[in-house]
């Protein structure tokens, strides 16, 4: 074995795929613990933000664009309307379909959800400048849309 052999499994160790997991698992987790105080998940938290960019969405639409059977999707935001935070409202021009929106305590819910974010954004770069934290930001952004990512969905609501 020489010198180059023995280097080698440390590379792996610092791989940007490798490094790109290790941080977003980590990352994932923290996230789902703060949301948790909030008692959402973060596919919760995600279908809230769509919302709000998006107000009323199909449940077809949402569904599609997450990567759900909207069998699940239905289930998945029939939880959220429980606990009064979405609702539907049946589409003017197409009765068989529902639009979804926002309550007003879903709003209150993603404005304490923002400030959870961003503390955990600020925790997880806090090693960063601005510069580079803008410029890591800018990177991701770029392999995501390389690689046909949606952006604001996560992969994980297939698994939901």
């Amino acid at each position: 074995m020489d010198a180059k052999d023995e280097v080698a499994p440390h590379r792996a160790l610092t791989a940007v795929g490798f490094l790109l997991a290790q941080v977003g698992a980590f990352a994932a987790n923290r996230f789902a613990e703060r949301t948790a105080t909030l008692d959402l998940t973060p596919a919760q938290a995600g279908l809230l933000r769509l919302l709000i960019a998006q107000p009323g969405r199909s449940q077809r639409e949402l569904a599609d664009e997450l990567g759900m059977p909207p069998s699940r999707f239905v289930q998945f935001a029939d939880k959220l309307e429980e606990r009064g935070l979405i609702e539907r409202k049946r589409n003017p021009d197409d009765r068989r379909q529902h639009a979804l929106h926002l309550t007003p305590k879903g709003r209150a819910t993603l404005g304490e959800l923002a400030a959870v974010a961003r503390e955990a954004e600020e925790t997880l770069c806090r090693s960063l400048t601005s510069e580079e934290h803008q410029q890591l930001s800018e990177l991701l952004v770029r392999i995501a849309a390389d690689q046909g990512l949606t952006p604001g969905v996560h992969p994980g609501y297939k698994m939901v």
